[in-house]
């Protein structure tokens, strides 16, 4: 029969696996932004590919560096997201940083709908007395 602390350790490390999914995840999908980085090059480097009748000079330049700077920021911003998820992930883990994986699973909230659920139910788990106490004991 399992006892009270090998179930909070149990849904720790299932919720750790879920953190580690859900920052892959968010990874792969920071990524699709390359297309816009990849459409902005090519509107610096040739702009009469995009020309029409109205506009035979083809694209302008601030066009294509706009779009290669929003992509790179959402790039950014969502691999930064990820590599913060995955280490939370490891902090439930190893049972550590308690503040930090309690911002991060309220930051998930917003993630809908994997991140939506992932995070309720790790700040359900980490708003128990009994799993505060097991991050608080030292670990050797």
């Amino acid at each position: 029969m399992t006892t009270d602390l090998e179930n909070n350790q149990q849904q720790l490390k299932m919720l750790s696996i879920g953190h580690y999914v859900l920052g892959g995840l968010t990874g792969l999908f920071s990524l699709f932004p390359l297309i816009h980085v990849g459409m902005g090059i090519m509107m610096l480097t040739s702009p009469e590919t995009f020309a029409s009748a109205s506009d035979p000079e083809g694209a302008p330049a601030f066009a294509g560096w706009f779009f290669i700077g929003i992509g790179t920021f959402i790039i950014v911003l969502g691999l930064s997201l990820a590599v913060l998820i995955i280490e939370a992930g490891r902090g439930l883990s190893q049972q550590r940083k308690y503040t930090f994986c309690f911002v991060i699973a309220c930051i998930e909230c917003m993630n809908v709908p994997l991140g939506t659920v992932l995070g309720v139910l790790t700040l359900m788990a980490l708003n128990r007395p009994e799993v505060k106490e097991m991050f608080e004991t030292p670990k050797p």
